[in-house]
């Protein structure tokens, strides 16, 4: 049985009403690939046409599902498309073995829905160093084709699931000539949150009519100030993968540089990373730390991973503790260009240091107050120039420890 995890604290209300995707179909099942009693394989069928643009993990210890979907993306769209995941085992660090699981599956779901085995998309999540019993997988793969609902997105996001404590949904819509775009998406993330890419799991669908080219590139950038800017504990999957799909059935053609569709696009992105880490293991305050005065925008978010992925400015947060000072160590450890005596720091909107000391007149108190909040804003300037970059990330408590020491059980 699956141990139920404490819902997180920062977790939004429930899962939001997410539009029907035209050209999609969703089914889940109880496979019992790691878990019992609860479903942990998702198959999303697509329509014929639907274009399909990914990022993945930069790990150099990839899965045998990411090393097949990276191969896959970009083939011919004329025939339909399927996407199969499974919680529990992450099939990676498994040689051969896993290689030749993750063909069976995807040669099963391509003889079950009539489809080339070159459009099946899998992703595994879960365990790493474990061989993939696929078996479990494949035998459920006809009642999988037979349950397929368009309606099934919920119950999808639920059933790729691990240690998170809650499903991830969200949603935007635009009407264009008399016609609705729809974009929705899933996601799944809680731990090893430090994406080199985008991060986790992640299926977003939108039934605008987009080429694969001008899909990929949106996807690619956008995925930088969205996905590839959030860290839980700065551990980067072997798993990660972020799947676009763009079925057509709206009828509304989407061209290369929409900056309608982009914004929806970005929001939905942007919403699913939060949620990510909302959801991080133990985490109970969301913390938004943004760098201004850098030289250069990437120097600035060398800065801001570095506060963001430091366990020392992570569990002075999660003890409400207003230590600036560790703020400034991140800082100066980055690697990237910084001066100590024009370095400024607030913690929301309270001036906390500038100019190399404590700034005249702050108290204490007034920053500590502020630490007690679910939701906290931590702001550098570095003094040196235009650069800016702004990332989101967790507090560390116990929480984590507990999770993790206990995963395998």
């Amino acid at each position: 049985m699956a141990k139920t995890l404490k819902r997180s604290p920062l977790a939004p209300a429930g899962f939001p009403a997410l539009p029907v995707i035209g050209g999609v179909a969703f089914a889940t099942v109880a496979a019992g690939v790691r878990y019992a009693g609860r479903p942990d394989v998702m198959l999303a069928r697509l329509a014929p046409g639907t274009a399909v643009a990914g990022v993945f993990t930069q790990s150099a210890t990839r899965s045998a599902a990411v090393l097949d979907c990276q191969a896959k993306i970009g083939g011919d769209a004329t025939e339909g498309a399927a996407i199969i995941v499974n919680a529990g085992n992450a099939n990676a660090f498994t040689g051969t073995n896993g290689t030749a699981a993750a063909r069976r599956v995807t040669q099963g779901v391509a003889d079950a829905l009539n489809l080339p085995e070159a459009r099946v998309f899998s992703a595994s999540t879960g365990v790493i160093g474990e061989v993939l019993p696929d078996d479990r997988i494949t035998s459920k793969l006809s009642d999988l084709a037979a349950s397929l609902d368009e309606t099934g997105i919920e119950a999808a996001a639920q059933a790729i699931t691990t240690t998170d404590t809650f499903p991830k949904g969200a949603s935007a819509s635009f009407k264009r000539d008399g016609k609705t775009v729809n974009i929705a998406g899933i996601a799944k993330g809680s731990g090893m949150i430090a994406p080199d890419m985008a991060t986790m799991l992640v299926y977003i669908f939108t039934d605008a009519a987009i080429a694969q080219p001008a899909l990929q590139a949106m996807l690619s950038d956008l995925t930088g100030p969205t996905f590839n800017s959030i860290t839980v504990d700065s551990d980067t999957s072997t798993s990660d993968t972020l799947l676009l799909a763009a079925t057509g059935a709206s009828g509304v053609a989407i061209g290369d540089d929409d900056a309608e569709f982009r914004s929806a696009l970005h929001s939905v992105m942007l919403d699913l990373a939060h949620q990510v880490v909302r959801d991080g293991e133990g985490a109970t305050k969301f913390v938004e730390i943004t760098v201004t005065g850098a030289a250069s925008d990437a120097d600035a978010k060398t800065h801001a991973l570095s506060i963001a992925n430091s366990p020392l400015v992570k569990t002075a947060i999660a003890g409400e503790d207003p230590n600036w000072g560790r703020i400034v160590m991140a800082v100066g450890k980055s690697g990237a260009a910084a001066d100590r005596d024009r370095l400024s720091i607030r913690f929301g909107d309270v001036l906390v240091a500038e100019k190399g000391w404590v700034a005249p007149g702050y108290r204490e108190e007034d920053a500590a107050d502020l630490m007690k909040r679910d939701e906290i804003v931590i702001s550098v300037d570095v003094g040196l120039g235009a650069g800016a970059a702004t990332v989101w990330t967790c507090d560390l408590t116990h929480g984590y420890i507990d999770i993790n020491a206990d995963y395998r059980s």
